[in-house]
């Protein structure tokens, strides 16, 4: 850590991109929205995925982990509601069909604004930043301002690739016998990823 900095910033950084490019519940509901919906119309949902997890960030910097100490059920409650609300995404887009994709509205920007609070995953990574990359009495503001940014940041880049994946992906498939197989297949693997971070001890 660099003289002076309370945040190891490219630490963190490399930390970022480690967790918010590879697969879990929210980058595949981004997926699973591209490719149900196209990139441009995902585009609401993106946005409200990537400024949520702000909606973490800020309160976990400012202490509501050691409410979380005392009162442990609250976060094994919101586990439970996260695997609910990301199931649901799966099934809604399992059952779509690429060719009528523009019959269903694309979910916006408050849907998306929700994923990252009730995410597990998300939750653990932040949690780990503050207690991983910076130094004892670092200030909450400083902490949490440095990895809010960085996130944010790193979102803004990954979370619309996801989406333009499953866009790309869907754009060769569409009217093909592999679209039903598609839908299905990114469903599952968006559940899978849920019971994966409830049980599998996955951040």
């Amino acid at each position: 850590m660099g003289a002076g900095l309370s945040v190891a910033v490219l630490p963190f950084v490399a930390f970022a991109i480690s967790q918010v490019g590879t697969p879990g519940p929210a980058n595949m509901a981004l997926m699973t929205t591209g490719a149900a919906h196209g990139l441009r119309a995902a585009l609401p949902f993106v946005a409200g995925v990537a400024l949520g997890k702000q909606l973490v960030i800020w309160p976990v910097g400012f202490g509501l982990m050691e409410l979380a100490d005392r009162a442990p059920w609250a976060f094994e409650t919101l586990k439970w509601i996260s695997a609910a609300y990301i199931v649901w995404l799966a099934w809604r887009v399992a059952h779509m069909r690429l060719e009528h994709r523009g019959a269903a509205k694309a979910p916006g920007f408050l849907a998306g604004l929700i994923v990252h609070p009730l995410n597990p995953k998300a939750w653990a990574m932040i949690t780990g930043g503050f207690t991983a990359f910076t130094v004892p009495g670092t200030p909450a503001l400083q902490a949490t301002a440095t990895i809010a940014a960085i996130l944010l940041a790193t979102q803004v880049v990954l979370h619309p690739l996801w989406t333009w994946g499953g866009s790309l992906v869907a754009h060769h498939l569409r009217g093909t016998t592999g679209e039903r197989y598609l839908m299905w297949t990114l469903a599952t693997l968006t559940v899978v990823s849920v019971l994966f971070v409830l049980f599998g001890g996955g951040t």
